[in-house]
């Protein structure tokens, strides 16, 4: 391993962190009282699934390569749906709130449920990373699967700080904003696996 291997799989962290770097700001907005400790947990989450799926995909390589090539087709509608119904229910709060009273911030908080779907969701595309690096050994392989996790907690975090900043200007029109951001991240990711 030397420094290009750090910078590749960093940068290839950066572009797997897209799409939870939006979720996270999505959060924020939604959440704009949300805690560091908090923070640190949302991102965590989307650091360990990203750590998790190229690992795992680096597994299914060696393993179940045709089960896995079977199921690649199937990832962007998994990623699409649970994107969409998370951001739907956002939209669905956000638009219910503005034509009635503020909803108390309890209300808006992203539910442990909620936080692991958005997880897999922004995440699920990494396994096929996994045949990227199917020529590391296993260990090398868990480096650079730890690598990308550290680069998505940390742009996560800074999402999540952006969001919240934002969230507290921007209150009425969090949620709706947050949800329309989910939905059009599940609906890149559909339109990339279909391309």
């Amino acid at each position: 391993m030397d420094g290009s291997f750090f910078l590749e799989n960093a940068l290839l962290g950066v572009g797997l962190a897209m799409d939870a770097f939006s979720v996270s700001l999505a959060n924020g907005l939604r959440e704009p009282q949300m805690r560091r400790g908090r923070m640190a947990k949302i991102a965590g989450v989307y650091g360990v699934f990203q750590y998790l799926m190229p690992l795992l995909g680096w597994i299914c390589v060696h393993t179940v390569v045709s089960l896995f090539s079977s199921l690649e087709k199937i990832i962007p509608w998994i990623a699409f749906a649970l994107l969409g119904w998370i951001g739907g229910k956002m939209l669905w709060e956000g638009l219910r709130e503005r034509n009635g009273p503020d909803a108390a911030p309890a209300d808006r908080r992203l539910s442990n449920r909620d936080l692991l779907m958005q997880g897999i969701a922004t995440s699920i595309d990494a396994l096929s990373v996994g045949f990227t690096i199917e020529q590391y050994d296993f260990g090398t392989a868990n480096v650079a699967s730890l690598l990308i996790g550290g680069v998505t907690f940390v742009l996560c975090m800074a999402a999540l700080l952006l969001g919240r900043r934002l969230g507290t200007k921007l209150a009425r029109y969090a949620s709706i904003l947050g949800g329309i951001i989910l939905i059009g991240i599940g609906f890149k990711i559909f339109l990339g696996g279909l391309g």
